[in-house]
């Protein structure tokens, strides 16, 4: 994390300098194993590309930049957790407090997937009891890496996820971790993105190429300014190049 006084551009030289990249995204390890496994999309955005979004949404605002951030989708598929997961990887490799990933996707929790672990006792549990946090998160091997699953019980999490008990258990990670990423449902079925976003310190909204409707992304826009949700950005996600990637890259 960016100590007091150090410029931004000297933290963005950093993450330029990291070696992870997109062929080491989501090898962590996890503690508890299971045989179910997403593999990353080759049409995810780039190492170089990451580094951009983390500049915009997370290191350009004083003193400390957006530490709490929600990721979420114009529409299911759009790739939302692949870029959360890369985002995640990337923070957490250049900060001695860690990074902790969310998964409030309640319709398609998938961050379980991304690193191969279960899904029993997570978010829903989180919110439904009074235990310490600690009793939910798992810690992946391999790094300042910590998930909170969505949990198992998706019932539960219908019942009590309301902005109040949900902005306790984020106040925790807040203290707890040097930046919390969050896992929201896409923006078009539901509220929940918009509820997330306004305890959040913002939001990230992911669309995919050739896919998502200008219309999409444009009510999706006029709904968090409407609510008075900070938008970081919008990625375009799982482009596709008539020349290869890294040729444009160089352009």
């Amino acid at each position: 994390m960016r100590k007091e006084g150090e410029p931004l551009s000297r933290n963005f030289e950093l993450l330029q300098q990291m070696s992870v990249d997109r062929t080491r995204v989501w090898e962590a390890e996890p503690i508890i194993p299971t045989k179910k496994r997403l593999k990353p999309d080759p049409r995810a955005l780039s190492h170089e590309e990451l580094i951009k979004l983390i500049q915009r949404a997370f290191l350009l605002s004083e003193p400390e930049g957006q530490r709490v951030v929600v990721f979420t989708g114009g529409q299911k598929g759009s790739g939302c957790s692949s870029i959360l997961v890369g985002v995640g990887q990337i923070l957490a490799a250049q900060t001695d407090r860690g990074v902790c990933l969310v998964d409030a996707n309640v319709e398609n929790p998938a961050l379980h997937l991304c690193f191969g672990v279960e899904n029993l006792n997570g978010l829903t549990s989180a919110l439904a009891e009074d235990r310490p946090l600690s009793n939910y998160l798992q810690r992946l091997r391999g790094g300042n890496l910590w998930l909170l699953p969505c949990g198992s019980n998706i019932s539960r999490l219908h019942a009590t996820l309301t902005a109040e008990k949900f902005q306790l258990r984020l106040a925790e990670l807040r203290r707890e971790f040097a930046y919390v990423l969050v896992d929201a449902p896409p923006v078009d079925g539901r509220a929940d993105a918009v509820i997330l976003g306004r305890l959040a310190d913002g939001v990230v909204l992911v669309l995919e190429a050739n896919v998502t409707r200008r219309e999409v992304a444009r009510i999706a826009k006029e709904t968090f300014e409407a609510a008075q949700v900070r938008l970081l950005g919008a990625v375009l996600n799982k482009r596709t190049f008539p020349v290869p990637a890294w040729i444009y890259n160089r352009l």
